[in-house]
């Protein structure tokens, strides 16, 4: 019986992407603050999409208007979080790269809130 030599390489491999994973340095949240002088320090677009999906359980609370420990409530989250790559997908695709100004960014967080939680046509 011959080694496996590619099955070693490609398990090595997966470790060692893990490890690398486990000791990287992840990125701080970021506060929405980091938004208010888009023209002087504009903010890339996957950076409002990472901000907007963190908003998500606050989205489901005004859109159900039911607390976190709600089923209705949970079932909110759980949609947004399956919707969240075609969301960033679409948002990707329709806006620029880079958000220079807060019309840009309203739009896209907008746009972003309403694929990740949709609303009826209905105003109370």
């Amino acid at each position: 019986m011959k080694f496996p030599k590619v099955t070693v390489v490609l398990v090595s491999a997966a470790l060692l992407f893990v490890l690398w994973e486990q000791t990287r340095e992840h990125p701080q949240p970021v506060d929405a603050r980091r938004f208010t002088n888009l023209a002087a320090n504009p903010v890339e677009l996957s950076v409002a999409m990472d901000w907007v999906v963190r908003q998500l359980p606050a989205l489901c609370e005004d859109a159900t208007g039911k607390g976190a420990d709600s089923g209705a409530h949970s079932a909110c989250v759980s949609e947004g979080e399956t919707r969240t790559s075609v969301c960033r997908r679409a948002v990707y695709d329709r806006f620029p790269s880079v958000i220079a100004s807060e019309q840009v960014f309203r739009d896209v967080s907008l746009t972003a809130m309403n694929c990740l939680v949709p609303q009826s046509g209905l105003i109370e």
